[in-house]
């Protein structure tokens, strides 16, 4: 069954979990550019993306908007209720939507999508959930690498690039 929408967590999966604060307590995070190719494939694909995350911060909402990611839904602490709200508002089902996360809170969502995946710095009781452990870690190009390795099941990626 092919994928019709894409999930992600942030921190740990598009960071490298850090959180960096200067003496004015300004927060800052460090994304990996090289996650972007993974939304760019999802998008010439036409299938949707969204974040769920448990933060709620300005810096990922900047992300979302630059990289035009279909839905953003912050400071989320039941991720499941959300990805079956999402799924229901789009007609498919949850066994039809991918999902990466890295921690506690993103289990329940991971043990019910139709593919699962961890980056790799993620605790063994969170990948034992994944159908995909990523070679990466959070923050390393893990969602880049998690999107390219989900889409080879069904396409290919030259193609993919040609569209």
């Amino acid at each position: 069954m092919k994928i019709k929408l894409v999930l992600t967590d942030i921190d740990g999966v598009w960071t490298d979990g850090g959180m960096y604060y200067d003496e004015q307590g300004n927060e800052f995070k460090k994304f990996n550019t090289s996650d972007s190719a993974g939304v760019l494939f999802l998008k010439k694909l036409n299938i949707p993306i969204g974040i769920i995350t448990g933060e709620n911060t300005n810096i990922v909402k900047r992300r979302y908007e630059k990289l035009k990611i279909d839905y953003l839904f912050m400071g989320v602490s039941d991720k499941l209720s959300i990805a079956l709200k999402l799924c229901a508002d789009l007609n498919i089902t949850l066994e039809e939507a991918a999902y990466i996360g890295d921690d506690i809170n993103d289990i329940e969502l991971l043990k019910n999508v139709g593919v699962s995946a961890t980056p790799s710095q993620a605790p063994d009781y969170v990948k034992k959930y994944a159908n995909i452990v990523t070679l990466k870690k959070g923050g390393e190009g893990a969602f880049r690498e998690f999107v390219e390795t989900l889409l080879a099941k069904d396409y290919d990626i030259e193609e993919i690039l040609n569209m």
